[in-house]
């Protein structure tokens, strides 16, 4: 096609991006109307938020342009922060629980399998006083279990939420979903025993729920054990922050 045969619209593209590159160099081609520009993709993250004090070695692992979670009233030493400047580290600190012990927003999720019990977790969870948001299922029509145990696990992940709860039919396969996003350490419980255990002993950020396993009762029980478990003491820390050095091998 000739010069003089190109619509007029596309020559007027030519003609401002010729005039963009004398001015400033190489420029990336308008793109055409209606065209959308593909979202990036987010940077891996790492999870430190276990850790009172943040060092260099703490970031040293961590990719570059790659993102680092780290409590809220944590220490990042000067040797950290040289590094994470140079390695141009995106830092999010994470939200603590309040004075009272209770987490200010929980990311709640479900699939088909796992909607009737999820209502009735939103129920609670406005009777206890905290805050959720809903990834949904908000049906009971079939769906796919990944998708929601990992949106809900994501927003845990990159501290929009503090917690999460998902559930589905045996809370299994979420569990599995949630514990593949860097920085979740999701736990299926099943009674309050275990509830306490996944927060006290392994740091739980993430409770998945099997709906067709257990009854709207005991789902109350082991939701108010698992939420009113904080981490436990410095012996437990150390054991977590191995799980997480474990995680970030496999993130380079």
């Amino acid at each position: 096609m000739s010069e003089s045969q190109k619509p007029e619209r596309e020559q007027v593209r030519e003609l401002v991006r010729e005039a963009l590159e004398s001015k400033l160099g190489h420029v990336n081609p308008i793109p055409p109307q209606g065209a959308t520009t593909p979202e990036p993709t987010p940077a891996p993250a790492v999870d430190e938020s276990v850790k009172d004090v943040i060092t260099e070695l703490d970031v040293r692992d961590v990719p570059e342009g790659g993102r680092l979670l780290i409590r809220e009233d944590a220490i990042v030493t000067p040797s950290a922060q040289d590094t994470i400047r140079e390695r141009r580290i995106q830092l999010t600190r994470r939200r603590r629980s309040t004075a009272t012990g209770k987490r200010r927003l929980i990311a709640v999720g479900a699939d088909h399998g796992g909607y009737e019990m999820k209502e009735q977790l939103k129920q609670l969870l406005a009777e206890l006083g905290y805050h959720y948001r809903d990834f949904g299922t908000f049906s009971t029509e079939a769906v796919d279990y990944p998708d929601f145990a990992h949106a809900t696990a994501r927003a845990v992940a990159d501290g929009v939420c503090d917690l999460g709860i998902i559930v589905d039919g045996a809370g299994i396969g979420s569990c599995m979903t949630a514990n593949k996003v860097p920085g979740v350490r999701a736990a299926m419980c099943y009674d309050e025993a275990t509830a306490r255990n996944s927060r006290e002993h392994n740091y739980a950020n993430v409770l998945t729920l099997g709906g067709k396993m257990i009854s709207p009762e005991r789902m109350r029980e082991v939701v108010r054990a698992w939420l009113g478990t904080e981490p436990g003491e410095e012996r437990h820390r150390k054991r977590v922050a191995k799980i997480t050095a474990i995680e970030r091998q496999y993130l380079k």
